[in-house]
């Protein structure tokens, strides 16, 4: 793996031990279902970084007589993984919730459980700032998918907050639970998406509309030199873009010309598809 994605896992292992450990002291002192919705989402960070660093790692293998393509498709089973976990995350805060409406319990040591939320909170935040900026970097669903999970985490944390002083402030304990079953809600959404993406990459989903829009800029500029395009496809793995296409150049130019010419249009598609695998075809208009 390069070690500067490797550098961005460690920051999500690390700030995920770090959440559970402090989220976990704040649902002990409070008592609270909400809290504790917030610390089994913890949880699942780290299940996620810990599969994350796997599948990362597997990813950058090279590729070989029986991957000829690599094994870039690894990072959506990473980001499957996750969405997996934040769906097992959610019905196991909706079992504690409805057990604690059927059976209201008040809360204990409420600011001091609060600040250290707090706390945990800055730290998922500081990470999904983070790793969203090297998943886009480095075109990593896998980081993205981490820094999303993340920032739902940081946004469920705060609702999880302002729920749990309203019901210290007020008293009404059926708050509590109902911010949990709310917490549940808004991830379950999140593990869709992450689901869908990961199904959407494994079907071999085309590049995104902004990079195609940018090929056929390209391809535009050696259209008005008399060069012809076609079956143009796209394809999205992990990190790792493949396009393919129809090169048709004039009958009387030499293999060696037309050689030389798709070389230069490898190249340009490249430096708008950093990394990009590109094949050529050449034949004659």
């Amino acid at each position: 793996m390069d070690d500067r994605l490797k550098r961005y896992v460690w920051l999500s292992i690390a700030a995920a031990i770090a959440t559970i450990l402090l989220k976990g002291v704040a649902w002990w002192l409070t008592g609270s279902v909400g809290l504790l919705s917030d610390a089994l989402e913890s949880f699942v960070n780290l299940a996620g970084a810990l599969m994350a660093f796997a599948m990362l790692t597997l990813a950058a293998v090279p590729a070989d007589d029986k991957h000829a393509f690599g094994h870039g498709k690894a990072e959506y089973f990473s980001s499957a993984f996750e969405g997996f976990l934040i769906l097992l995350a959610a019905a196991s805060i909706a079992y504690a919730a409805i057990d604690r409406l059927l059976h209201p319990q008040a809360l204990e040591a409420v600011g001091v459980g609060l600040l250290v939320s707090v706390v945990a909170s800055l730290i998922n935040l500081f990470a999904a700032f983070e790793l969203l900026k090297a998943g886009r970097q480095f075109n990593s669903i896998t980081l993205e998918a981490d820094a999303k999970h993340l920032m739902t985490d940081v946004w469920t944390s705060v609702g999880v907050i302002v729920g749990v002083g309203l019901v210290w402030l007020s008293g009404w304990l059926w708050l509590d639970p109902l911010i949990a079953l709310l917490v549940a809600a808004n991830i379950v959404w999140t593990g869709w998406q992450l689901l869908h993406r990961s199904a959407s990459g494994l079907m071999d989903e085309v590049l995104p509309s902004q990079q195609l829009a940018a090929i056929e800029q390209v391809l535009d500029g050696y259209r008005r030199q008399g060069l012809v395009f076609e079956e143009l496809r796209t394809r999205q793995a992990g990190m790792q873009a493949f396009i393919s296409l129809h090169v048709r150049v004039p009958g009387e130019w030499s293999v060696a010309q037309g050689h030389d010419w798709l070389e230069r249009i490898e190249a340009d598609i490249r430096t708008i598809v950093p990394g990009g695998n590109v094949i050529t075809h050449l034949e004659p208009i």
